[in-house]
């Protein structure tokens, strides 16, 4: 079995995080050639070892001392060993997209109910730990897919965006109607968590935005029945049912015209039809108002003179269509009948 005498990676353009040298029998004395915005580790059973800067290296039990104190290699000579040599890209990664696959549900207190929604961005990241990288991507079945490594970074920007979103909407006090407003403080505020999650596999977040939060036509058209029913029911409701209807009017038109541009990034395949809640319209503080949305109780008259046989009878209209929880319809029917 031939053992390599000279180890070197020429990264194409597209260089991916990390890049294993096809070869594990090594001897000493091989030249090992370290690009510039490269690092090189040596890794065997798993552990990370020695770690080479940009240049050329001729290897020897010198310069490689872990890896030399686990194998205990003779002094001198040209000694074979097998060890695995990973490449390490260290330069920025910018303009890399993500996107929710699927929707992601987020609780609305304001409308009273759950609500799917789906977004996309952009990100960009750099190593700046090649050995935590190392142990915690590449020892985690990922290997050298760049791909695979992509959508698990993909996968820890979208549990955090989950996070991010509920707290806006509740803590906060904001619609995921009225998001768009915030996209800018999003955006920040996903860095910085965002930043955290990373900082445990040696990555370091260089950008990140988010470009769109929207909501898929099917769970529009469900919010619009709820509005649809509210009219006849106004008491089951937060929202200021008149002007919250005229705003789902101006979603559906929103919604028209986001289906019909492109991002120009191939997204939208991925992520389906939504609205568009982003794209620079003046959708937060216009529509948040027309929506007026209300934290405490309706302080509009309600409608006592109708029924409470009617009353629960369009509640459970609602449960059966799955437009509301059986805990809120058991709820709002204990109200009714309290006030009997």
């Amino acid at each position: 079995m031939a053992f390599i005498d000279r180890i070197k990676y020429d990264a194409p353009d597209d260089t991916p995080f990390v890049w294993k040298f096809p070869s594990e029998q090594i001897k000493i004395g091989a030249q090992l050639v370290v690009n510039q915005s490269q690092e090189v580790l040596f890794v065997k059973s798993g552990e990370a070892l020695d770690l080479f800067d940009s240049g050329t290296h001729t290897l020897s039990t010198g310069n490689i001392p872990i890896l030399n104190k686990l194998i205990n290699l003779p002094f001198g000579g040209d000694t074979p060993f097998t060890a695995e040599v990973w490449y390490v890209n260290k330069t920025v990664k910018r303009d890399l997209k993500w996107g929710t696959p699927s929707p992601i549900q987020v609780m609305d207190n304001s409308l009273g109910f759950p609500v799917s929604v789906r977004s996309f961005g952009k990100w960009g990241a750099r190593i700046k730990n090649s050995r935590s990288f190392i142990k915690q991507i590449v020892g985690s079945q990922l290997g050298a897919d760049d791909q695979k490594i992509h959508s698990y970074f993909i996968g820890e920007i979208i549990q955090s965006l989950s996070k991010i979103i509920a707290t806006a909407i509740n803590v906060n006090n904001i619609s995921i109607l009225q998001i768009t407003s915030a996209l800018d403080e999003l955006s920040k505020f996903s860095f910085e968590l965002i930043q955290k999650e990373f900082d445990r596999f040696g990555l370091e977040l260089v950008n990140f935005n988010i470009e769109s939060i929207n909501i898929p036509e099917e769970e529009m058209d469900k919010i619009q029945k709820v509005f649809e029913k509210t009219l006849e029911a106004k008491e089951l409701s937060k929202v200021n049912v008149g002007q919250g209807f005229s705003a789902i009017k101006t979603f559906e038109v929103l919604n028209s015209s986001a289906n019909n541009q492109s991002d120009g990034s191939g997204l939208g395949a991925m992520l389906g039809a939504g609205i568009g809640l982003g794209a620079g319209l003046p959708i937060g503080g216009q529509l948040g108002q027309s929506l007026n949305i209300q934290n405490n109780q309706n302080t509009g008259s309600s409608d006592n003179s109708e029924d409470p046989h009617a009353k629960i009878k369009k509640l459970k209209e609602m449960l059966d269509e799955n437009l509301i929880t059986e805990e809120q319809f058991n709820k709002k029917r204990e109200e009714i009948l309290s006030k009997i």
